[in-house]
């Protein structure tokens, strides 16, 4: 990919929740951009942190640790990052559109993950184009 994106025809361009698509990579990362809807699952990434860009709408992350848990809300333009390991459910009661950042190939589940619901899209990212 040699051309700029645009992220608003990017997501225009699909459907589906919580199936993100690579939209470009930096080094071993790839961009990712997401419609989200409703909850996403108690997962955890365990070698790596996990990057989040709200272009639209409002995204809440629930984080799970040994002191109990908590929120973040995330308004559009807001960054967060999730430290590697840690329990989090992202949710998104009104709907939004996010950004990631992830190393190449890794799973939008996590490493340890609740049961996957039908809604989620547990994948490594899909191509823009499907």
């Amino acid at each position: 990919m040699n051309e700029p994106i645009d992220l608003r025809s990017a997501l225009a361009s699909f459907t589906d929740l919580w199936s993100p698509r690579i939209v470009s990579q930096v080094n071993d990362y790839d961009v990712r951009v997401a419609k989200v809807a409703g909850d996403h699952v108690w997962h955890a990434h365990d070698d790596t942190d996990e990057f989040f860009l709200v272009l639209d709408g409002e995204l809440t992350i629930a984080l799970r640790d040994d002191q109990g848990e908590r929120a973040v809300t995330l308004p559009k333009g807001a960054v967060f990052v999730v430290p590697r390991g840690g329990e989090h459910k992202p949710s998104a009661p009104s709907g939004a559109s996010i950004l990631m950042f992830e190393p190449t190939g890794t799973l939008s589940v996590g490493d340890r993950h609740e049961d996957v619901p039908h809604h989620v899209d547990a994948t490594v990212g899909r191509p823009l184009d499907q």
